[in-house]
């Protein structure tokens, strides 16, 4: 590994560390936006090259970003990346989200790769029940549970399909304004289309989870209203603390809260600090908002940064895919920074560590780190 876990200072005592050691070992930790486990720390030379000179040959520049997120899980489901495995284990996290997309021409190869890691990882399980957590935790395994951000497709059919292929959790929209709804950084506020109404009440029949990340004020506050079941924000922030398109009203929180769901905090620099540079503690202040204002049974861990690129690719390319995203200069992203204390996966040690730090009681930081998503999972999809 190229780098290795680095505690931030906390300033606890022994008998601190040694709890909070113990909490992190013993917890189902669920990531519910996980973009790890490699990061650009840690991200292997061999398939840096690789990427390098798939641009080289004409691939586009904001498709270099994806590329490279792609390539570790090809990579390990190949057996060519120990390095896949080590960092997953060394982060303690039982369960986190493989990511697909909707997108026509992408459908085959995001649903491909993830199922060609429940394939070739023995150590790694397919959660299709809250049941399947547990397993991989008794069992020293992890969890992958499929979603996606792109949407739920063109058709209510189409989720259907999805829902056999494995799928468990749709963001409504990204960004912008689609067929079902408006995304956060867009110019309107519209909330959910009659599309949207109807996806969501087959999304309640299946079994798949609501997730309303990247959506905006209305759309969120719309999906909580339609949702006959526990809604989520899987990665944001409170925009009380950081005002940031990105994160959340008061307003969505408590609509999310009374859905009985669960709000992942984010460990995305430019939305924890206005300046655009966090720290560990900045992180705390948005849980210990969120606590207060909705209660811990409603609060999670969704990470969603840093990416598990190369730094060359994102030093140069990263910048023109979230331009094609709908982020603007406005938004602060600088693609180099991350939460000091949370440089990498490696580093998920310091949430337990800075919850006993705040003097969390040891269950409520049990259900922060994986209990409270794992809770609507099974109220979810069984």
């Amino acid at each position: 590994m190229i780098n290795v876990y680095r505690p931030f200072d906390f300033g606890l005592t022994s008998a601190q560390e040694e709890r909070a050691a113990k909490l992190h070992r013993e917890a189902i930790i669920i990531d519910m936006l996980f973009q790890g486990p490699l990061t650009t720390l840690n991200y292997p030379e061999f398939l840096t090259a690789k990427i390098e000179n798939a641009v080289a040959e004409g691939l586009p520049r904001a498709e270099s970003v994806n590329a490279a997120l792609a390539e570790p899980s090809f990579a390990a489901a190949r057996g060519e990346l120990p390095e896949f495995r080590e960092a997953w284990f060394a982060s303690g996290i039982t369960g986190g989200n493989r990511q697909v997309s909707v997108e026509p021409h992408l459908i085959a190869r995001g649903y491909g790769l993830a199922q060609a890691q429940f394939d070739h990882l023995d150590w790694m399980i397919k959660a299709l029940k809250a049941e399947d957590f547990r397993r991989a935790k008794a069992e020293g395994k992890v969890a992958g549970y499929v979603s996606t951000q792109g949407g739920p497709g063109e058709t209510v059919a189409f989720i259907e399909e999805c829902y056999n292929l494995g799928l468990r959790m749709i963001q409504l929209t990204y960004n912008s304004l689609t067929r079902v709804g408006a995304g956060c950084t867009e110019r309107t506020d519209a909330g959910i289309s009659w599309y949207g109404k109807q996806c969501i009440e087959k999304m309640n029949a299946l079994g798949i989870i609501v997730d309303t990340g990247h959506c905006g004020r209305q759309t969120t506050l719309d999906a909580c209203a339609l949702s006959t079941k526990p809604v989520v924000a899987s990665h944001t922030a409170v925009d009380a603390i950081c005002p940031h398109d990105r994160c959340k009203s008061d307003e969505e929180f408590k609509a999310i809260a009374e859905s009985g769901g669960v709000i992942g905090v984010a460990m995305v620099p430019f939305f924890l600090n206005p300046s655009g540079k966090a720290d560990m503690n900045d992180f705390l202040d948005h849980v210990d908002y969120l606590r207060k204002l909705v209660g811990v049974k409603h609060v999670g861990i969704g990470t969603d940064w840093p990416l598990s690129v190369p730094a060359r690719i994102m030093e140069e390319n990263f910048t023109v895919l979230a331009a094609s995203l709908g982020f603007r200069q406005e938004h602060r992203i600088d693609p180099m920074e991350t939460v000091r204390g949370f440089d990498t996966y490696l580093d998920f040690p310091n949430i337990a560590r800075g919850l006993v730090a705040r003097d969390y009681r040891d269950e409520d930081i049990t259900a922060i780190l994986g209990g409270n998503f794992l809770r609507v999972f099974e109220e979810v999809c069984g």
